[in-house]
Parts: structure tokens; sequence; C-alpha cells
């Protein structure tokens, strides 16, 4: 049996982008070799730390919900999604545990912002830019990411000579003020959007980018735009230490357990809900 890894339900209200996206979480677990355990945003906060005592990694998936803005301190923007009380309540349970128990944690999108707002960062609430960073399936690349060179990041993609990977894009959001110990990795060439960052301590892996669907086969990476399960999978494999790799090694010697964070900075490429 392999590590179980806890999802939490993508939203609390909106179970029809639950049905769509919880399954392809579940699948690129399976493909890494993981067990997926879903996680109930109903259940009273000690029911749900029974779940999540019982698991060796988290993947915090993206949601069509928004980072409440006072959260950090910040004014409702108009094109700001409305928050998910629920999830997010479970997502600082997910990452409380994780942070005290050194668990691995992935994180896609919105788990991006919940991780770098529950480290005392802020976001951009919505990106007003020339680049389309919400263009999502409409094209099959939106725009270039520059990864910063000798980074953990650029060591998975295996980076080109110009440090430059096509990528899809579908969020509107991003990292702001970067939270505590925590250093941005990638951006957008064009306009400087943060796309990734990562830990600043050895033993701390933090990765948090926008890689679900990367668009172009001789990076190196999954080419393909069907869903984030291939990717995903792909992305925990390359790890330079594997987020199911070490929640297995974990389970028998958790003090030698180094921990692993990672959050990728765009969503799934499923529609928004209405």
């Amino acid at each position: 049996m392999g590590p179980r890894i806890a999802i939490p339900m993508p939203h609390s209200t909106d179970l029809k982008y639950g049905e769509r996206a919880l399954p392809q979480y579940a699948r690129a677990v399976e493909l890494a070799g993981g067990e997926p355990v879903t996680i109930p945003l109903d259940k009273p906060p000690a029911e749900v730390m029974k779940l999540i005592e019982h698991c060796d990694g988290v993947v915090l998936p993206g949601s069509n919900a928004d980072v409440d803005p006072a959260k950090y301190d910040a004014p409702r923007h108009p094109k700001t999604d409305a928050a998910d009380a629920k999830r997010d309540t479970v997502d600082e349970l997910l990452l409380q545990d994780a942070y005290n128990m050194r668990k691995p944690v992935l994180g896609i999108c919105y788990g991006l912002q919940i991780l770098n707002v529950y480290r005392s960062g802020t976001l951009v609430q919505h990106i007003e830019s020339k680049i389309n960073h919400e263009a999502g399936r409409t094209v099959p690349i939106a725009h270039e990411v520059e990864v910063t060179p000798g980074s953990r990041l650029a060591k998975i993609v295996k980076l080109s000579a110009t440090h430059k990977i096509p990528a899809n894009s579908s969020h509107h959001q991003s990292a702001d003020v970067i939270g505590d110990g925590l250093k941005v990795v990638a951006r957008c060439p064009d306009d400087g959007i943060i796309e990734a960052v990562e830990g600043t301590s050895a033993d701390h892996l933090v990765l948090a980018a926008w890689i679900v669907d990367v668009t172009d086969g001789h990076t190196g990476a999954q080419a393909t735009i069907e869903g984030p399960a291939d990717s995903l999978a792909f992305l925990v494999d390359r790890l330079s230490v594997k987020l199911l790799g070490l929640a297995a090694g974990a389970r028998a010697i958790a003090s030698s357990r180094s921990k692993t964070l990672v959050a990728l900075g765009a969503r799934p490429m499923l529609a928004r809900a209405p």
C-alpha cells in the first residue's frame, strides 16, 4: 500500500466543480504511487484531524473560490471571488499538521495561495496585465515562465539554455508579498507576475509553481493539456526529494523526515463556475 495522501474537497458548496476536479487529483496521486484520502469540508475539526493524522502527505487542490483578503489585511478587490470558509479551515488544519509533523504537501493554484497566506504572505487579488493569465484551454500556450537557474524547480523541469518554459495558465490571482521562508524562483518575463516560489531552508523543500499542464514537449515535461493528472504525477515523480517516497519513508522514522511543500500556481484546466 502506498502512502496515504490527504486531498480536501475542492469546494464546500460548488459540488459540480468538486466532482469534476477531485477525480483528477486522486488519479494523479494514484499514478505517483499513493493512496488518495478525500477530506470532507463539513466535519468538525476534531473529526478532520483524526483523518489527517493517518495520512502521510497532503495535496491542496485548486478551487473556484479566492482566499478571503481579510486574512492578509487587504480590502476586497471588486473581482475577488467569494471565499470558502470551510475549505480554508480544512486547509489550515492540513498545513498546521504538515508543519508540526513535517509532512510533505503539494498545492495547486488555490493551494499555493492559501499556503502563501498561511505563511504570512499576501496576494495580488486580480492580475491586470497584457498577458492573459486566465487563458486556460482557449490557447495551447499562454506565456513563458522564466525559472531561476540553480533552483530546485530548475532541476525538476530541466531548463533549456534560455531558462524559459512555455506554459499554459489559468489563474487570476498570484502571490504578492512572499510568505515567511519562501523565495521567488520563477516569473512571467512579460509582466513580472510571480509564477513559482520555493523554500529558503535546506531541509524544507518548498515549491510553488504554475505547472499543471505544461505544453512544450521538449522541456522534458508532460506535453498535455488534457488534464492535470499526468503532469501532476510527473512533477511528483521528478521532485529531488519525491513527495510520495518521502512520505512513505517517514512512516518508519518520523524524526528523519524532511519537510516538503509543493504548490502549483495554475488551476487545473477546468471551467470556472458560472
